[in-house]
């Protein structure tokens, strides 16, 4: 078992610089829509740190390793306030991974029993804290938005905030499942990010139904980034779906590979209802 350090503010801070070094080292071309959904208001000049009240539950497409990182970087510009994931387990576990997971206070689902992660998000985003969730549960190998777990929508019906939906497009081609980092890929690469309208859910809401929507959400806010995306693919190109075109495998054959992966035991079970 890893060591687990106590979550740190500062240690926190030294992640973001560490993503904002990347940015400027790589040159990412970040280019965001619909900012003015994010809470908070822009931040002041200098150092000094503002955390806007209220929470939301940020419900973030999963087609890269580095969606998250998109994500908290335009928070932290936008109000320098801090982002906590839900992270599975098996990445607490990990050597490396496992103390920053720690220090950085997200939230830890453990293998079987996830109740105590769920009370803990509920807790936060009631304290006024910002919880991102994927509720894909997984990367998409198909580069389009698989089918979503509730608890996004049950989360925020439940602490009174709102789900912001934000699709991410091109981190995947930086870095995703079966394709490792490319410097010539990654270099001035473009990202193309979709904030969404804020979605407040009642306390009463069909979860199903709502989250069904919301994957619909997500999927248009793609649909919306691939129309500006800068970089026109070549033909096959493996970093577009098939239904546009590209090599990616189709929406039925990425759901037998989750099926494989799942009955080797690579992907968790799903939540019964």
């Amino acid at each position: 078992m890893p060591w687990r350090p106590p979550s740190s503010d500062r240690f926190y801070r030294l992640i973001v610089c560490t993503g904002l070094f990347l940015r400027w080292a790589l040159q990412l071309d970040i280019r965001a829509e619909g900012l003015e959904h994010l809470p908070g208001a822009p931040p002041p000049a200098g150092p000094s740190r503002q955390v806007p009240p209220g929470g939301a539950v940020f419900a973030v497409t999963h087609f890269s390793y580095l969606d998250f990182a998109v994500l908290e970087l335009l928070l932290w510009n936008r109000s320098r306030a801090q982002l906590r994931f839900l992270v599975h387990q098996g990445a607490a576990d990990h050597w490396l991974a496992g103390p920053a997971i720690s220090a950085s206070g997200q939230v830890v689902v453990g293998y079987n029993d996830r109740s105590d992660a769920y009370g803990t998000a509920v807790a936060k985003l009631r304290a006024g804290e910002y919880l991102a969730v994927f509720p894909e549960a997984g990367v998409s190998r198909s580069f389009t938005v698989r089918e979503c777990r509730t608890g996004a929508v049950r989360m925020a019906a439940e602490a009174g905030v709102p789900v912001i939906p934000v699709a991410v497009w091109g981190a995947h081609r930086i870095l995703t499942r079966g394709h490792g980092f490319s410097l010539r890929r990654s270099w001035q690469a473009p990202i193309q990010v979709r904030v969404g309208v804020p979605i407040v859910y009642p306390p009463d809401v069909d979860v199903d139904a709502a989250t069904k929507k919301l994957r619909t959400t997500l999927q248009t806010g793609i649909d919306r980034c691939i129309a500006g995306f800068p970089l026109q693919p070549g033909p096959g190109a493996w970093w577009m779906p098939a239904h546009l075109g590209g090599s990616a495998p189709t929406d039925a054959e990425r759901q037998l590979l989750d099926v494989a992966d799942a009955a080797a035991g690579r992907r968790r079970a799903p939540r019964p209802k």
